[in-house]
């Protein structure tokens, strides 16, 4: 299983409340974690026991060094992680304050060096993959291009479109075997209000006709939402209530534990895939900061595998 893109260091401070232009103010508490939308999916996937490998780009710097030996201690192969002097390590300042409201600052950096030739030296990995994870933290023009490899070598392809942008390429589309995105990115994508169940099914049903396999849309605490080219009814999958510590990169997990759904358990019918994978997710909740929340393998219910 492949995925690409997006490492980076989250710098987070955490404060009473967020500072006003100009003004500085002491915080009680900072730590560095890692993200990046990709590279949490391939954690999570990694984490449920699927052998993981990440093409992507960070900076020749202690960040994207530190960043290198996460991917390691995660079992993820890092052949086709590149490390440039061209730009700093992909970081995202945040500051959150005691209410978990926050302002985030993303600096990209090296994730929008990753290009044609580093997609190229990773043909191999790309195109033997059982399934291979997109997203957009790196240039939309790459994404596209590593979802047209494992696309033309018959790889079920996961594409996330996130963050979002509302004059997505159509091709995306088409090249995506599953179509996955929360609620706010699928109001961007389709210009529709998605609050609930029912006008995600709307939502869903659009993005369907631009020529994807499977839609879903995922709702935070209310689950998801599903449907495909042969069950074109889109279909509710909610999940367990459970009391939430920090929600942060919950997509991410689902979106994780999916991939490796689809790899591992080809066969299982996609709602139970999706009921899995909310379960994951929701378990990801339950446990402060992002990559340091997903659960492994040994701490899930034997049912789930």
């Amino acid at each position: 299983m492949s995925t690409r893109h997006t490492p980076g260091a989250h710098l987070c401070s955490l404060t009473s409340r967020l500072p006003k232009t100009g003004e500085t103010i002491h915080g009680h508490k900072f730590f560095i974690g890692f993200g990046g939308k990709g590279a949490n999916q391939c954690v999570q996937a990694a984490r449920l026991g699927a052998k993981a490998s990440i093409v992507c780009k960070v900076g020749k710097d202690s960040f994207g060094n530190d960043y290198i030996e996460n991917l390691k201690q995660n079992h993820i192969s890092t052949e086709f992680t590149y490390q440039t002097r061209d730009a700093a390590t992909g970081t995202a300042s945040i500051i959150v304050n005691d209410e978990g409201e926050n302002i985030i600052v993303i600096v990209a950096g090296a994730n929008l060096l990753l290009n044609t030739e580093d997609l190229q030296k990773a043909a191999s990995v790309i195109s033997r993959a059982r399934v291979m994870i997109c997203q957009l933290e790196i240039s939309p023009a790459t994404s596209l291009e590593a979802l047209t490899m494992a696309h033309s070598s018959g790889v079920t392809t996961l594409f996330n479109p996130a963050p979002a942008v509302a004059d997505l390429d159509p091709q995306f589309y088409a090249l995506s075997s599953v179509f996955c995105c929360n609620e706010s990115e699928a109001e961007i994508l389709t210009g529709l209000a998605v609050s609930n169940p029912t006008e995600a099914g709307k939502a869903a049903l659009l993005l369907l006709e631009r020529g994807c396999q499977v839609v879903v849309i995922t709702l935070g605490a209310s689950g998801c939402v599903t449907l495909s080219q042969t069950e074109p009814v889109p279909k509710h999958i909610p999940t367990e209530a459970v009391k939430a510590v920090d929600t942060t990169g919950a997509g991410d997990s689902f979106v994780g534990a999916l991939a490796f759904y689809l790899a591992y358990y080809p066969n299982l019918p996609m709602e139970e895939m999706l009921k899995r994978s909310n379960f994951i997710a929701a378990v990801s909740v339950q446990a402060t900061g992002t990559q340091s929340s997903y659960p492994y393998k040994k701490d899930l219910p034997p049912a789930l595998f």
